[in-house]
């Protein structure tokens, strides 16, 4: 399917691998213009060279101010952003909700809810001038489905589930579409360190680790495997296309079936 953005301009956070690459992969194959940003300069770039000489790269540190507005300028000095796909995001600490440090909760708030907003701001305003945008956030089945262990990241998630429906009110009639994609269990490095402390505690192989995660853990993924980047980000680029024109506002599940919930 041609999802006619050719040409159109990019900007992907959490560009360095996972879900933000495999975004980019295809936004890149069908013909937008796409510049990575990650933590780590090395990284971004090399990532940057696996989809093509015409991607470009750049580090930022989405907690600092001064790099974001750096952004901005940078893709206003393209002739503007067009899509904003923002999967750039930490995990945080685990453990009791009481037990988690204020510094920790301020941590992963900056990081996976205020940098969305903030990027927002930056860039949500040369769509507007254009007259076209989309805003495309990474949330995650824990932001309807929270898991007690999981409170730092819950709580970002959550919120920024909520404010990218709140914005999409105000942004969607001036031609600039907001919404969120919601994965769960996906094959990653985040999931392959989990698997792999869980099979060490139990005396298990990794794949009898997931096995036993995916029934006890996750009885509605009954799919029965991790998912994959690529799949998650199919949904991505269409929400990211002109096909997508008349969806505004949502909070798509790639879940497998994780969430047992009829609700968002």
């Amino acid at each position: 399917m041609d999802l006619k953005i050719s040409g159109k301009s990019v900007l992907v956070t959490g560009g360095s691998g996972g879900l933000g690459l495999a975004a980019a992969r295809i936004l890149h194959e069908e013909g937008a213009v796409v510049t990575l940003t990650d933590m780590e300069a090395d990284t971004v770039a090399d990532a940057a060279r696996d989809l093509g000489p015409e991607v470009d790269s750049t580090a930022a540190d989405l907690t600092d101010t001064a790099d974001i507005d750096r952004l901005g300028a940078m893709m206003s000095a393209k002739g503007g952003c067009d899509i904003l796909v923002h999967a750039a995001g930490v995990t945080g600490e685990k453990g009791d909700p009481l037990e988690m440090s204020d510094t920790e909760y301020h941590r992963v708030w900056e990081t996976n809810f205020m940098s969305a907003v903030r990027m927002a701001k930056a860039l949500i305003p040369q769509m507007v001038e254009k007259g076209w945008g989309r805003m495309v956030c990474v949330t995650s089945e824990n932001a309807v489905q929270p898991y007690w262990d999981e409170a730092v990241y819950n709580t970002a998630k959550a919120a920024l589930l909520n404010w990218v429906k709140g914005a999409s009110f105000v942004y969607g009639p001036k031609g600039v579409l907001m919404n969120t994609v919601a994965p769960a269990f996906i094959e990653s490095p985040m999931t392959d360190y989990m698997m792999d402390m869980r099979a060490e505690s139990m005396g298990v192989s990794k794949e009898e680790a997931i096995a036993s995660f995916l029934k006890e853990e996750r009885p509605y993924l009954t799919l029965g495997r991790r998912g994959q980047a690529d799949e998650v980000a199919a949904v991505i680029a269409l929400l990211c296309s002109d096909r997508s024109t008349f969806t505004n506002g949502s909070a798509y599940r790639v879940d497998g079936g994780a969430v047992a919930a009829m609700n968002t």
